[in-house]
Order: C-alpha cells, then structure tokens, then sequence
C-alpha cells in the first residue's frame, strides 16, 4: 500500500554512544560521512513517501539545521518532543502533523528502502503492521524478541529466556486512530514505549509481522558504527566517486601518489593523504581529515577535520571531530573489555572511542578498549587505559 507520510523518530541522546553523543544527537552520527539519519529519510523517499515528519528533541537544531524544510524536495515538518519520555511519546508529539494512515521510523538506524517497501506491502491499510527481521542473537538485543504465528505478532518479549531469532527491526505502519490507542497505552515510570502499545494491541486486535532482509544495521554501541561502515562499504553504497573498486574518493581529496587505500574504504571531500600512508580496509575518512607521512589507518571511521600525524597507528577506532593525533601515536586496536556507563563489554573489538576535539600527542598510546572523553589530553609519551573523562588530562 502506498503511504505518503512518513514518521521519523529522532529525538534520543544515545547515551550509549557517549562521549560520540555528548556533541551531536545520536541520528547525526556518521556512518560513510552521511548522518545515519540521511538513510533513513532515503529509505521512506525511495520508498515512495513525500511527506517527511521529523519528531526532534536533544540537540535538536544540529538535526534542523542540516536537514533543513526539505529533503530532496519533499516538505520536512519538525516535531519537538521537549521531554525523553519513551519511543510512543516521541510518536505521540507528531499527532498534529499526520493526517491518516502513516509509517513510522526509528530515526537512528541505518536501512534502506526495501525495508520500508516490504511493509508497506504488507499494510492493508487497516491493521497495524510491523517489520521482523532475522537476528543472530535476538536474546541479546536490547529491544527485544518477536514472536510470529502465521504472520501475525503473538509477543513482544524484551529478555526471552530461550533462544529466538527474530527481532523487531522499527520500522511500522499505523492506520487512522493509531493516535488514539498509542495515547491510551500504560507508562512504565512514566515513559511510554512503542513497543508497550504494540503489546497491549496484540489483546486486542491483529498487529501483522512483515519479514524483511533488507539491510539493517542497529546504532547502539560506538563499535556498531564501525559495523555499520563496513556493511554499507560493502554494499557500495558510499556518495564519492569510485577510483577502484571499493575505494571511494571525494573529488576534491588528495591522495599522494604512493598512499595506499585498501578497500573498502571512503574518503570525504578535502582530505589529504600524504605519501607512505595506508588507509583501510573498513575505513571512511570525514571531511578535511589530513594524514602525514608513514601513517596507518585501519578498520576506523575519523570524524571531520582530525590530524594524524606522522607514522601514527590507529586501528579499530571511531573519533569525534577535530581530534589531533600526533606523531608516533599509537592506537594497536584488538579485543577489549569496554566500559559504556556503568556497563562493561567483553570482548569486544574496539581500539579507542574518542570524543571531539581529542588530543593524544607525540608517542602517546592507548590500550584497547580505551574511551576518551571530549575535549581529553593524553601527553607525549603517555598511555591511556579505561576510561578518561572529559577535559581529563593523562600524563604519564
């Protein structure tokens, strides 16, 4: 069925995406130097949606004044969602801006436009429908299991005890008075959840289940941004211009003659790659990022106009804007346990996670797993490890 309203949920922090988040909201991170958020909008426009609803919230002008009140000339309407209050509040604030049946998106992860088609093929207009999709581990993902029976959605399970691999993958379709019974739906500490609403349904009425494949990627740790490049590099779905297969290079970029780039691998508009430099796999390079001589880049997403010095190593690393990586500068990447919050990951691969305006000078190293705060120092010479908080300074 065809809808021309499209809903976009791109109010939350991501406080898991810290200190990536403390700067932007979670739907202007990068991913291939394109805000996820910028999929997303394809996704419903490619999808056949002409009417863009956008509800903001937590840095909501950086999301205003890069999208702006149209999107590859379709209106943009911004709902401000002034209060985190939970997934169906945030759907709540659009009321006003929607008139009939619509579909709705989580603003924060990256798909693409067959899975938006697939259910909006599945909508008869009527009955609410909803996007599952297959998960590895669907246990461990925070939002829980779907169970289907005959395609239709039986359970929203948020920690199922056994094993299951379908997931709800965010994307749905509502038809008129969808508004109303959202409104009615219970609080949990005052916060009220999509998938709450989408449970309390299924006593009600049929929700529909719409298997999807296609491509999904959820943002919900830094690393997953580091998965995210790599699958759209892989698809070939980077903006620049192609030089080799795989390798994809801004037409204003500089790259010397004996740089190596590997792919897959991206570079943004105004980067400069100096002679001896080897750049990729599974790398994109943000707009103006310079690298000296003699430099290593690997498997890293570099935000906007950082330097990387000479004969510098960074492996599995994702960076904020305007970092400055001396010379000598090592980053060796490799599995780690990393500390997000008040949570430790085991195991993950992860060399460093740095804020905005990082600063590691000449010689400096961080072990792995190491995340650095905005605005943080690690001196000449020295090591940083865990954590170091914003504006912190490592010494030795």
């Amino acid at each position: 069925m065809n809808l021309s309203t499209g809903v976009v949920l791109a109010a939350g922090e991501g406080t898991r995406l810290r200190p990536l988040t403390q700067t932007r909201p979670k739907p202007m991170l990068p991913v291939c130097n394109r805000p996820i958020v910028e999929y997303v909008l394809d996704a419903l426009v490619d999808a056949g949606v002409s009417e863009l609803v956008l509800v903001v919230g937590y840095k909501r002008g950086r999301v205003q004044d890069h999208i702006g009140s149209t999107y590859r000339g379709h209106p943009v309407t911004y709902v401000h969602q002034r209060k985190q209050l939970g997934s169906g509040h945030a759907l709540l604030q659009a009321r006003e801006a929607v008139d009939g049946p619509f579909v709705s998106v989580n603003g924060d992860r990256v798909i693409d436009p067959q899975t938006v088609a697939d259910v909006l093929d599945g909508f008869d207009g009527e009955t609410a429908t909803m996007a599952v999709r297959e998960h590895a581990n669907a246990t461990a993902y925070p939002n829980g299991a779907v169970r289907l029976d005959d395609g239709r959605v039986t359970e929203l399970v948020e920690q199922p005890d056994d094993p299951y691999r379908l997931i709800n993958a965010g994307v749905y379709a509502f038809p008129s008075g969808w508004f109303d019974r959202l409104a009615a739906t219970g609080r949990r500490d005052g916060d009220l959840y999509l998938p709450d609403a989408i449970v309390e349904l299924t006593a009600e009425r049929a929700v529909l289940g719409v298997r999807t494949e296609g491509l999904w990627v959820d943002i919900t740790y830094p690393w997953d941004l580091l998965e995210a490049t790599r699958r759209l590099l892989d698809a070939g779905l980077a903006d620049e211009r192609t030089a080799d297969p795989g390798v994809y290079v801004h037409e204003t970029a500089r790259v010397h003659d004996r740089a190596t780039l590997q792919a897959p691998v991206v570079v943004g508009p105004d980067a400069e790659i100096a002679a001896g430099v080897v750049v990729g796999p599974n790398t994109a390079l943000g707009r103006n990022v310079t690298i000296a001589a003699n430099a290593t880049v690997e498997r890293s997403l570099i935000g906007a106009d950082t330097r990387i010095g000479s004969g510098t190593t960074l492996r599995d690393c994702v960076t904020g804007t305007a970092g400055e990586f001396g010379p000598g500068v090592v980053v060796p990447g490799g599995v780690a346990d990393v500390h997000i919050g008040t949570d430790v990951h085991e195991n993950e691969r992860l060399g460093a996670i740095a804020g905005d305006r990082v600063t590691l000078r000449g010689g400096a190293c961080c072990e792995p797993g190491t995340v650095l705060g905005v605005d943080a120092t690690v001196g000449v010479g020295a090591v940083a490890r865990d954590r170091v908080g914003t504006g912190a300074e490592v010494v030795r």
